[in-house]
């Protein structure tokens, strides 16, 4: 017997007893699927979803030495820089070994910034080890120098510590303001405005908070940029059905790559104000601009220059990370996100909320104080610091401009200029009888494709359905972090995958 489901058809052998022996054992336990939290069973991350579940099963499969028309799974679903070859950098983890081992400090082989950096983080934990807990809202020193770090970006506009918070990456910050930002039932409930194609961090956030998403899109014709119309109508179809007092954006974008103008934020903070909504920018991609004309525009900074009109009123979050950038050190797990103008009893509800978590991970605050508060001109570990940190952007920039124009010659992919962050979203048309064979089998049409390639290929990419995408588009997101040789194997792949499949069902 067969059975049909959205992503996957399944055998099952004896189905009745099985699922009977199932219904008497379950009867027996306090939770089950039944009495679960009903918005966990909602929540969904392509990301890591089935077809990277398939790829760890075929990477299992070829050490196994089961025969495949490839040699190896080639991962570009995910923005993990350094499973993808890209190095650390050098005064990061000298800084973090002698963190994590102070008996180093004796050693010779260590330059002098790097030990006076790790004195002054040491010095600022209880017992002088990363192994402590710190406040809450993070290492005192560090939330300093990402305040200092701020008005150096945003060209002077003052920031307070005290409005700083450390996180353990961007996620957890940006999942403990939309805890704040939440509440209401039916009509009132609130209602967030997240961009389409979206990071599902946001919709998976949402379905668990039993928050409304309320989506707006990205105008690809434009090269993804915002539409203040796209905006008005989003905002005023939400409006019968919820309460929306959030808009949500990430730029550089993801999964798009796109950078947005400073004319665009000046319209989206003007528009946030009229409407009295809370921003929430996410800006993790931040130092990853690549193309001609583009420039990263902090909202902050736009925001001040706009007058005490919006500075002094308009709510706004930002977020940034330590997994993204040049950085690229996902697992450390190292954020921080700065709030303006929250309410203050709001704000002593916010230092309970990450209380209760006691505090984010030490050696990610660690980092993130290295992010800010890098060598300098006239230190020992400048040079190579700047060495590193422009190879790694450049190598970046190139590989975006690869990405871009080997899949726009490809019949039937049409790529966007990867003009930041680290992903392509390219658009792909599917014959229709590609597409009908995908809905019967109960999938989306581009899983369909993207699960195809996977198994033909070894290539992992991550559908656009799991992004979101106006209907009757389809496209698959894949990284450019691959070692430029891989990534030009990968894209080859692509290429060929592409035209075969078009050929078999057209």
């Amino acid at each position: 017997m067969y059975v049909l489901c959205r992503r996957h058809t399944f055998q099952v052998e004896n189905s009745a007893p099985k699922m009977t022996e199932n219904a008497v054992f379950s009867q027996n336990k306090v939770l089950t699927i039944d009495t679960m939290n009903p918005n966990v069973k909602n929540v969904e991350y392509a990301v890591r979803g089935p077809i990277v579940q398939r790829a760890v099963q075929i990477e299992k499969e070829l050490r196994e030495g089961v025969k495949k028309p490839f040699t190896e799974v080639i991962k570009a679903n995910i923005g993990d820089a350094h499973a993808m070859g890209q190095q650390p950098i050098t005064f990061f983890r000298q800084v973090l070994a002698l963190c994590s081992y102070p008996e180093l400090l004796k050693d010779n082989m260590f330059p002098e910034d790097a030990k006076s950096r790790a004195r002054r983080i040491l010095q600022a934990c209880g017992g002088s080890s990363l192994g402590a807990y710190s406040a809450s809202q993070g290492i005192d020193c560090v939330r300093q120098d990402v305040a200092r770090y701020i008005e150096r970006r945003d060209g002077g506009v003052p920031c307070d510590p005290d409005n700083v918070y450390l996180t353990s990456g961007a996620s957890d910050g940006i999942v403990t303001m939309l805890k704040l930002l939440v509440c209401g039932e039916g009509a009132s409930k609130t209602g967030v405005m997240i961009s389409i194609p979206q990071y599902p961090l946001y919709s998976a956030a949402l379905a668990e908070l039993g928050a409304v998403q309320v989506n707006y899109y990205l105008n690809e014709e434009k090269c993804w940029s915002m539409d203040l119309s796209e905006l008005e109508r989003s905002l005023a179809e939400a409006r019968k059905h919820c309460n929306p007092k959030v808009l949500c954006i990430i730029n550089p974008g993801n999964p798009t790559g796109q950078v947005q103008s400073r004319q665009c934020i000046e319209d989206v903070i003007r528009f946030a104000a009229k409407e009295h909504l809370f921003l929430m920018a996410d800006e993790v991609y931040q130092d990853n601009v690549y193309a001609e004309g583009c420039q990263f525009h902090s909202f902050k900074k736009v925001l001040f220059e706009l007058g005490p009109q919006y500075s002094n009123t308009v709510e706004l979050v930002s977020f940034h990370s330590t997994s993204k950038c040049y950085m690229g050190e996902c697992g450390f797990r190292g954020g921080y996100m700065e709030v303006i103008n929250m309410d203050p009893e709001v704000k002593a509800q916010l230092i309970k909320l990450v209380s209760v978590r006691l505090c984010p991970a030490v050696p990610g605050q660690a980092l993130m104080d290295l992010v800010v508060n890098s060598p300098q001109p006239g230190e020992p570990s400048y040079t190579t610091f700047m060495k590193e940190r422009t190879t790694t952007l450049s190598l970046l920039a190139e590989k975006a401009k690869l990405t871009e124009e080997i899949l726009n010659t490809v019949p039937g992919i049409t790529c966007n200029p990867v003009q930041g962050a680290m992903y392509s979203f390219p658009n792909i048309s599917l014959p229709q009888k590609a597409i009908k064979e995908a809905k019967a089998l109960g999938q989306a049409p581009d899983m369909f494709y993207c699960m195809k390639m996977l198994e033909e290929t070894g290539i992992c990419l991550v559908p656009g359905s799991g992004f979101g995408q106006k209907d009757g588009t389809y496209h698959f997101r894949m990284t450019i972090l691959p070692p430029t040789d891989k990534l030009k194997l990968l894209l080859a792949k692509v290429k060929e995958f592409h035209q075969k499949f078009t050929r078999q069902y057209s």
